[in-house]
């Protein structure tokens, strides 16, 4: 039978866990929840106002995290690491999945329930966030109009530029299988970077060489990695269409766009495109 006595016990008997913190602890040093938890200021007394914060606020950690493991695999694909890069995707793809997982506490949203904290925040907009131009701009989804939206914060406006100019995620790939032995056009290899990519039948023979050849091999891998990417880009744009579509209808976005059309022309952009027209060749 068990002693009373130690049924009763503190289940927190540690002195190292109960002993009083000397200013912050170091956990919130370290991740600064007491800053994340500040955060969230609903400007209504709508119920749903405050999931909507905290959904988009998550939203953008996760924009975060991908453009970061992104960076790092395009800087891999640079200097033909092949192993760091594909560690690199493999963790976005882990973190895309989470990121649409994060729609589930507004995808439900009635139109009533939407409008009830709408007007307050007056004409911002999804389609602002830095973070997820980043993102777009890795993918080779350039805009000279969408980066100029942003000049009016240099900081911000700067960091995107940086990333305008810069060779997308895709270029380095492709960059990188031509150092490999594989034919990638020159008119791919030295176009200009900041226009938006467009699917090159060169490279949809490139792929086609990968896809034909062994079925284990490093770029067949390569190859399935980004198409799970592009996979989930896309489900998270189709996604954002469908809360749209259900909380707001065809109505104009806040931020003076076509709202849903402006979200469906963007879902329906491929991204990594020759990825998918191999496919029907295979």
């Amino acid at each position: 039978m068990n002693n009373p006595s130690t049924a009763l016990a503190d289940p927190i008997a540690d002195d190292a866990l109960t002993r009083p913190f000397t200013g912050a602890s170091p956990y919130d040093s370290y991740v600064h929840a007491s800053v994340l938890n500040s955060m969230q200021q609903p400007l209504t007394d709508a119920p749903d106002e405050m999931g909507f914060l905290v959904t988009t606020q998550v939203m953008e950690l996760w924009f975060t995290l991908i453009v970061h493991e992104w960076r790092t695999a395009r800087v891999a694909f640079a200097k033909d690491d092949l192993p760091a890069a594909m560690d690199a995707l493999t963790r976005s793809r882990r973190a895309l999945t989470a990121l649409n997982g994060a729609w589930a506490p507004i995808a439900a949203l009635t139109p009533a329930q939407f409008n009830g904290f709408r007007a307050a925040f007056g004409k911002a907009s999804g389609f602002q966030s830095a973070m997820y131009r980043h993102l777009e701009f890795l993918l080779g989804d350039k805009s000279a109009g969408l980066l100029r939206s942003h000049r009016g914060d240099p900081a911000v406006h700067e960091a995107l530029s940086e990333t305008y100019r810069e060779p997308s995620l895709y270029d380095e790939v492709l960059g990188f299988l031509h150092r490999q032995g594989l034919h990638v056009p020159m008119r791919v290899r030295e176009r200009d970077v900041t226009e938006p990519y467009a699917s090159d039948p060169g490279v949809v023979d490139v792929w086609r060489e990968i896809y034909a050849g062994p079925q284990h091999h490093p770029y067949l891998a390569l190859g399935e990695l980004l198409t799970d990417i592009a996979e989930l880009v896309t489900r998270w744009r189709f996604e954002h269409v469908l809360v749209v579509r259900r909380a707001m209808g065809s109505k104009p976005g806040s931020a003076g766009s076509s709202g849903l059309a402006w979200l469906e022309q963007r879902a329906a952009r491929p991204v990594f495109p020759e990825l998918w027209e191999v496919r029907g060749d295979v």
